[in-house]
């Protein structure tokens, strides 16, 4: 498995697979190029088997201090094997290497993987909430 990452919008091959890897693990749902060049300080963290994307980490800044972990996914044929918990570990040693002291995210009561992986990785239910779609939603935060 290789590990990459990118301050950047990746190169089109990288991006066309974590595109279509986005629409696997979220049913269907399109990521588009703009919600990515949005963004500020931009970090995505890919796991590639045989130039194959199986796994990704988005994030962004959310205040100077703060950093966003917003999106990620592991392909289901590759779950169980450690790549999410490894995509994590590298977002947050990065991410602190910056300059900064927190990361959060938000997760759902039905992708209880990740919500046991955010645990596992220590961090903290601040609060949570519906979104304006009517979706319960659980604010993290981690102390960097």
């Amino acid at each position: 498995m290789e590990y990459i990452y990118y301050q950047e919008i990746p190169e089109s091959n990288v991006l066309i697979g974590i595109m279509e890897l986005h629409k696997h693990v979220f049913e269907g749902a399109e990521l588009g190029l703009e919600e990515l060049t949005q963004k500020k300080n931009l970090l995505i963290f890919v796991a590639l088997e045989s130039d194959r994307v199986v796994g990704f980490k988005i994030g962004h800044e959310f205040n100077d201090y703060t950093f966003y972990s917003w999106l990620g996914g592991v392909h289901s044929d590759y779950r169980g094997k450690g790549i999410a918990s490894e995509l994590m570990r590298r977002q947050h040693e990065l991410v602190k290497s910056l300059g900064y002291t927190k990361i959060r995210t938000i997760s759902r009561n039905k992708r209880r993987e990740m919500l046991l992986l955010n645990i596992k990785f220590s961090f903290d239910v601040i609060e949570t909430f519906k979104s304006e779609k009517g979706t319960h939603k659980i604010l993290m935060e981690k102390t960097l």
